[in-house]
């Protein structure tokens, strides 16, 4: 089925998917991914930082070997993390592609687009950059706000969240810069700005045509119909980022508490991963997920898991089947830096047509 958004949501906000022009074919097959690896990509781009990268662990002298799954050879992959601004493209068992985006700030979200185009935020600013490394849209954070989501909507717009006081879901015409569409969340102060960075991570257009809203400092999840009326809500601690999947159930990661739950309509759980449930794994700071068309969820691990508890056992990625078997898991801090985010590019689907849950 390819997962588009409704029409009568993109009719109220006056906006149209491309949907029609989308493959329903994983990346890996088609012609974007092979971009990232011709022979005319510089080295560095215009936008990209000349700045040293550096990092602020230390690599293990060998990976484990007994975790379960191929490491950079289970998937091809887009990937990024706070801690680390270093954007990875890994196809065929290595990273074959990087952007660096210079010290500062966090990476929090970040996507592929059908034409092999990365948008991403990075807490003060958003880009959209091409597999060449050129710049093809750039916005600023205004002074006292952030963005750490953001979400393609067609090839044209994008939708970001912008934390602030107060803070604001706009819908943004790349050509233009036309703001299309902004409303104003609510927040747990409108006055103290010590409350910006933890106001929201990944906030969702669904294509049932609702917002999915993660209020991270609040503790809830809510979920508002086109015309911004809730019809769901639960209490959850610290729910970093939240899907909407095809049978109605919310899936929700819980950063610091290292959880992963999904409840549903009645916000009921139905099915949960704690933070030490898996044997020789931890998944502490738990961040972005992605739930796959097999069923199978991929969960990202951020920087605490490499501070606190065994370090033995920090990982960044975990793939989970529904009777929660680990079937990958990714530790290689040698290659990669944390994970907040990572989008499977085997995973069939246009991102800018609604097609991905994450």
């Amino acid at each position: 089925m390819h997962r588009n958004f409704p029409a009568r949501l993109l009719t109220s906000i006056s906006i149209s998917l491309l949907a029609a022009a989308c493959s329903t074919q994983p990346l890996v097959t088609g012609q974007p991914l092979n971009r990232f690896t011709a022979a005319d990509i510089p080295q560095w781009g215009p936008g990209e930082s000349k700045t040293p990268a550096t990092r602020n662990w230390t690599a293990p002298a060998e990976i484990p070997t007994t975790l379960p799954g191929r490491q950079l050879a289970q998937h091809p992959f887009l990937y990024a993390g706070e801690g680390y601004n270093m954007i990875d493209v890994v196809c065929g068992g290595k990273v074959v592609w990087t952007y660096w985006c210079g010290k500062g700030g966090e990476i929090d979200d970040l996507w592929m687009l059908s034409n092999g185009n990365i948008l991403y935020t990075r807490e003060t600013a958003a880009e959209e950059v091409t597999p060449e490394k050129t710049v093809v849209w750039h916005f600023t954070c205004p002074p006292g706000t952030q963005c750490h989501s953001i979400q393609p909507v067609g090839l044209d717009k994008v939708l970001l969240m912008l934390n602030g006081l107060p803070p604001k879901l706009m819908l943004i015409d790349i050509a233009t810069g036309a703001v299309e569409m902004e409303h104003i969340l609510p927040a747990i102060s409108q006055t103290d700005s010590k409350t910006v960075h933890t106001q929201f991570r990944h906030v969702r257009l669904t294509r049932e045509a609702t917002w999915l809203i993660s209020y991270l400092n609040m503790n809830k999840v809510v979920e508002y119909d086109k015309d911004w009326h809730p019809i769901f809500s639960v209490d959850f601690k610290s729910p970093w980022a939240a899907l909407r999947l095809d049978n109605g159930h919310i899936l929700i990661s819980g950063d610091h508490y290292g959880d992963l739950v999904e409840v549903d309509r009645t916000g009921k759980t139905v099915w949960q991963v704690t933070e030490q449930e898996l044997a020789g794994i931890d998944l502490r700071v738990v961040q972005g997920v992605e739930r796959l068309r097999n069923g199978n969820t991929v969960v990202c691990c951020s920087p605490g898991s490499r501070q606190r508890g065994d370090r033995t056992k920090a990982v960044q990625v975990v793939e989970i089947t529904p009777d929660k078997r680990v079937i990958w898991v990714l530790q290689d801090w040698k290659d990669l830096g944390p994970a907040s985010g990572i989008q499977l590019l085997d995973e069939p689907g246009a991102a800018e047509a609604g097609d991905l849950l994450r």
